[in-house]
């Protein structure tokens, strides 16, 4: 298996279990505010990663080896893309709900191409044009699902800004990453950026004197049914995957691979969740296999 395509299977692979955090977070954000659920995803992630960490032998010895300006870029980027971005992405899903929610995703995939562009002069192929337009085409056509009940005009349009921003905040955190992750350790990587974000969030709820929200999301209940796994899925699992993507693979490529999270979370909402799979998803689906195919066979 060549670097690149490692790189595409781990994206496309991180996008899978994103999709599938993705719901379960909706249900964990019923009952457990953004800043706290945002947190209790992050400790749990912390605590899967440092037991990694011990079974693979890295100490902290293994980052010796690395200049401390590679370790502060990681801590920045874990501190604009988990801390703030995921929190920011928690509030919208609350406004606006999944539906939407999908609609709005689909800036990541060309915030990502546009700082790529502006901060690392990476260009796409062809391949990588069309099958962009593909998957983002299959997004909007997938997406058309009614506004959520109970919600205003301006909450929708605030949940819409709020998902927006989160995305942005998602590309500018990733792409100021991507040159330190060619020879940093992966699970060291995912480690500094949870572990930065996690800090700040931390500071920030005590700052803001919520610590009721704090306790209450580390006390055992019934909603860890639903965030435990989405935890585990996607402050772990999907977090590993998706920053090795973009480890192997080009920046770009990589976020648009990343887009097709939306496809998945179509499937298992009509597999789980009962929601209908009309002829509109099918075509949808359809589409976004055809754009990652293209996506692919554009590796440089």
């Amino acid at each position: 298996m060549t670097t690149h395509l490692l790189g595409q299977t781990l994206a496309l692979s991180a996008a899978f279990t994103w999709a599938c955090a993705l719901v379960l977070f909706k249900r964990s954000g019923e009952s457990v505010p953004p800043l706290a659920l945002n947190l209790f995803k992050n400790i749990v992630g912390i605590i899967l990663l440092a037991a990694t960490l011990l079974v693979m032998g890295e100490g902290f010895a293994t980052l010796d080896a690395f200049p401390r300006g590679d370790l502060y870029i990681l801590m920045l980027s874990g501190i604009i893309g988990i801390a703030i971005a995921d929190t920011v992405l928690f509030y919208s899903l609350n406004l606006i709900g999944v539906g939407i929610l999908v609609i709005v995703d689909c800036l990541y995939s060309p915030f990502v191409i546009l700082f790529s562009w502006l901060m690392l002069a990476e260009a796409l192929s062809p391949f990588d044009y069309v099958g962009a337009g593909l998957i983002i085409a299959a997004v909007f056509t997938s997406s058309r699902h009614s506004p959520p009940p109970n919600r205003t005009r301006a909450q929708l349009v605030a949940g819409i800004l709020l998902g927006a921003t989160s995305m942005a905040l998602m590309a500018i955190g990733i792409v100021i990453a991507k040159p330190v992750l060619g020879d940093f350790p992966l699970v060291w990587a995912t480690m500094l950026r949870l572990f930065a974000g996690t800090l700040f969030l931390a500071l920030v709820i005590v700052a803001a004197g919520k610590h009721r929200e704090l306790w209450s999301v580390l006390k055992p209940s019934r909603v860890w049914k639903f965030s435990i796994p989405a935890s585990v899925l996607g402050a772990y699992l999907s977090m590993i995957l998706w920053i090795g993507g973009f480890k192997w693979t080009y920046a770009s490529v990589a976020a648009i691979l990343n887009q097709t999270t939306i496809i998945f979370a179509i499937i298992l909402a009509a597999l789980y969740l009962k929601e209908s799979f009309t002829r509109r998803k099918a075509v949808a689906v359809t589409l976004a296999l055809a754009g990652v195919i293209l996506v692919t066979l554009g590796t440089r």
